[in-house]
């Protein structure tokens, strides 16, 4: 029986051994169904072994002979089950879509890195980045907590380099002394020594030639659980000094420097000293100055040529030169004359504690730098005083609510025996918030007899 022709695509059906396989079945029918010049007839003719040439001019398929090495295709077995231990080849499933997977939006694209470029190095560079740059308007928020720590470090360390400056000395005497008592007690000396000043300043500051150390101001913080208390006590006092019988309260310091003074200022009151603390007239100014100077609010005209002070009534600014002499100027004053000074010289010595305090001071360097370094140099306190003692010293006397002259009878500048020694009980006491008017006074002197 002879075989059909097949189709394209067909595959010829398998050959019965009792069957002769036909002259041409191992390529498909394409008479009619390629086209002239096509690539896959070309790849046909030479799988199959027809002759080169294709449709381009070459011999049929049908009428060459049949070609020893052109490729046959292998007959197909007929379909059988398979044996039990032969290898079965899984049908494909088609895997269903997760609907959580599908309805998942899409993932975002992360955003860049920012930029790590960092331009410049060193303290410059760090506060170029601190400040921000154009282009770069991210705040460099620690560089500003650096620079932050190194004003710190500046601040607690300067008082402490300018503190081995500070000239100390033991001005406690010997023997019985009062017991303590509650709160701090501050011996302020302001001493008239000429030492270290050289002749032009001596000139300048009207001091004079005068040889050895007395003292124009003695004044006693006290700092306790009430107010705090800052008293003077006016240099001719008449006192009874131990060794010297009654003399003026300046003599002492003259007599036996800080130690007899000390003694004296005990057996007067009663109170304890604690700490002493000592101010030369160029050290006072040099403080001044580096405070850019103070504000001074005379009640009227100074004329005191001794003490080169020319200034009218009014607030006004005051250098170190015309604040020491405003501080020493005992003349000026007609009604009170001397006692009028200890008033003074507590407006001055608060005023320079106002301004040693103030912001301006923590943040120009400079300032701050000049003021410890003038401080130290100038000051002379015992040897229990450390640093931190001597910034609450200095805050005592800036915030010193109760400033008064230690109480007196008379312009003679005799202690008033019954308020004087009211106001030395309460001191001791450390009850600062008893003390009333009639003890605190600028004067001294009891209310009804006092001008001020």
């Amino acid at each position: 029986m002879g075989m059909a022709s097949l189709c394209a695509g067909e595959v010829a059906p398998p050959v019965s051994p009792a069957t002769p396989a036909p002259a041409r079945t191992d390529a498909p029918n394409r008479v009619g169904a390629r086209a002239a010049g096509s690539l896959a007839s070309m790849s046909d003719d030479w799988l199959y072994g027809r002759s080169r040439g294709g449709r381009d001019g070459g011999e049929s398929a049908e009428g060459s002979q049949e070609d020893a090495d052109a490729t046959r295709p292998v007959p197909r077995q007929p379909a059988r089950d398979p044996k039990p231990d032969e290898t079965r080849v899984m049908p494909t499933v088609a895997r269903q879509q997760d609907d959580r997977s599908a309805a998942r939006a899409p993932r975002q694209t992360p955003p860049p890195p920012a930029s790590t470029y960092r331009s410049g190095g060193g303290f410059l560079g760090g506060v170029r980045r601190a400040l921000g740059s154009p282009g770069r308007p991210r705040f460099r928020l620690r560089y500003v907590w650096l620079l932050l720590l190194l004003w710190v470090v500046y601040l607690v360390a300067v008082p402490f380099f300018a503190w081995n400056n500070v000239s100390q000395v033991n001005p406690f005497p010997g023997g019985q002394r009062p017991a303590d008592t509650p709160g701090t007690n501050y011996l302020i000396v302001g001493s008239d020594s000429r030492k270290g000043l050289t002749a032009a300043q001596r000139k300048q500051l009207h001091t004079g030639n005068d040889s050895g150390q007395r003292t124009d101001t003695i004044m006693l913080l006290h700092d306790g659980s009430g107010p705090s208390l800052l008293m003077s006590i006016p240099r001719d006092s008449l006192v009874a000094i131990p060794g010297h019988g009654t003399t003026k309260i300046n003599a002492a310091f003259a007599y036996g420097g800080p130690k007899l003074l000390i003694q004296t200022v005990e057996d007067l009151t009663g109170i304890r000293i604690d700490h002493y603390v000592e101010i030369g007239f160029g050290g006072f100014v040099n403080v001044v100055d580096a405070v850019g100077g103070i504000t001074i609010c005379p009640q009227h005209n100074m004329d005191d040529k001794l003490a080169n002070l020319h200034v009218k009534k009014g607030c006004q600014h005051a250098d170190g030169r015309v604040a020491l002499a405003y501080a020493r100027s005992r003349h000026a004053d007609p009604k009170l004359g001397d006692v009028a000074r200890g008033g003074q010289q507590r407006e001055v010595v608060s005023a320079v504690g106002h301004k040693a305090l103030s912001p301006w001071t923590f943040l120009n360097p400079f300032r701050y730098w000049n003021l410890n370094m003038s401080a130290a140099d100038s000051l002379q306190v015992d040897q229990d005083m450390s640093v931190i003692g001597m910034g609450r010293f200095a805050w005592g006397m800036t915030h010193a609510k109760l400033n008064c002259v230690v109480p007196i009878s008379n312009l003679s500048v005799q202690l008033d025996p019954v308020r004087s020694k009211q106001m030395f009980k309460l001191i001791r006491e450390d009850h600062t918030d008893a003390i009333g008017k009639n003890l605190c006074t600028r004067s001294g002197l009891p209310p009804t007899g006092s001008s001020g």
